[in-house]
């Protein structure tokens, strides 16, 4: 899979680093050890940070910087890292989906970097795209319907958007008989050193749960 950064997001995001984990994948409904470490990530988050602290880590703090500069209201449109970690500094539980999805929520928690999850075999083409959504532009949230993407960062294949920092789309979607995976990290923040290490983050955490090699990143 190629991955382009178009010039419309080099302008409100300079800076922006993104990460390409590819994988060969088993994926199963639950992993009780996978969820004991998301439970511990929890514990940790809520001795550290308030949902209002959540919004200056440097990670989230950029993305939702980035919303402002493409015309949308972050806290309407919340980035799913920061949608997840504020659920847990609330006391509520993660919704549990299967081990690829609850796994890259994982990965996203622990960095702060929005990460888009995919079931690469329904791509269409062999190139993703980073643009940002156009008013109209049709596009279907998993479990949440039709959503507005218009001034939202998106990923687009040759068929249209198929993930945004918000949510991703449900053409796309992982499930459990899912076997080649696409992982992509959004680090608007910049911060290469820190995209390339959840990248190897998720690699680990593919290695000890969907029964993979890790498969392999590119940085982009």
């Amino acid at each position: 899979m190629k991955v382009i950064v178009s010039k419309e997001i080099e302008t409100v995001c300079p800076r922006f680093v993104g990460a390409c984990v590819e994988a060969k994948v088993e994926n199963s409904s639950y992993n009780a050890a996978l969820w004991h470490e998301i439970e511990q990530m929890g514990e940790r988050f809520r001795s550290e940070l308030t949902t209002d602290s959540l919004k200056e880590l440097p990670s989230i703090a950029a993305t939702r910087k980035v919303y402002h500069a493409c015309g949308k209201d972050p806290s309407r449109y919340r980035p799913a890292s920061e949608q997840l970690i504020r659920r847990m500094l609330q006391g509520k539980q993660l919704y549990q989906r299967d081990t690829l999805v609850d796994l890259v929520n994982l990965a996203s928690i622990a960095y702060g970097y929005s990460i888009g999850g995919f079931d690469a075999d329904k791509f269409v083409g062999d190139t993703l795209t980073l643009g940002i959504g156009r008013a109209g532009e049709p596009y279907e949230g998993i479990g949440r319907g039709t959503i507005n993407i218009e001034g939202l960062p998106v990923y687009r294949d040759e068929w249209g958007g198929v993930g945004t920092p918000t949510s991703d789309n449900e053409r796309t979607k992982m499930t459990l008989s899912t076997r080649s995976l696409c992982v992509l990290i959004n680090g608007y923040d910049g911060n290469e050193e820190r995209v390339r290490a959840n990248a190897q983050y998720i690699q680990q955490l593919l290695q000890r749960y969907c029964a993979s090699d890790g498969g392999s990143y590119f940085i982009y």
